[in-house]
């Protein structure tokens, strides 16, 4: 399976919504433990993903909070990569 679409079915379950049809818990786990930029991915977008809930729980006119997610969004660290079409695992494996 393709790496784009793990990690599309991964920000869906972030994100609290339905995996791709085809896709379950299991089989997302099951690719994760194999490979290490989709983890890396993950672990990437849990950050960002907490980062934004914190924000989102501090009042509009907090320009200090604001200012600290700005950062965080520019920093290389939490920024989630890209996925260029067609990118395969790197072990060139197929999840499930």
């Amino acid at each position: 399976m393709l790496c784009s679409r793990i990690r599309t079915a991964l920000s869906a379950r972030l994100d609290g919504e339905e995996l791709p049809p085809g896709l379950t818990a299991h089989r997302l786990d099951d690719h994760l433990a194999g490979c290490p930029d989709c983890r890396r991915w993950h672990g990437q977008a849990q950050a960002l993903t907490a980062g934004l809930d914190r924000a989102a729980a501090h009042p509009e006119d907090d320009r200090a909070a604001a200012a600290a997610l700005l950062a965080r969004l520019r920093s290389a660290s939490v920024l989630p990569g890209p996925v260029s079409p067609g990118t395969a695992d790197t072990g060139g494996k197929r999840a499930g």
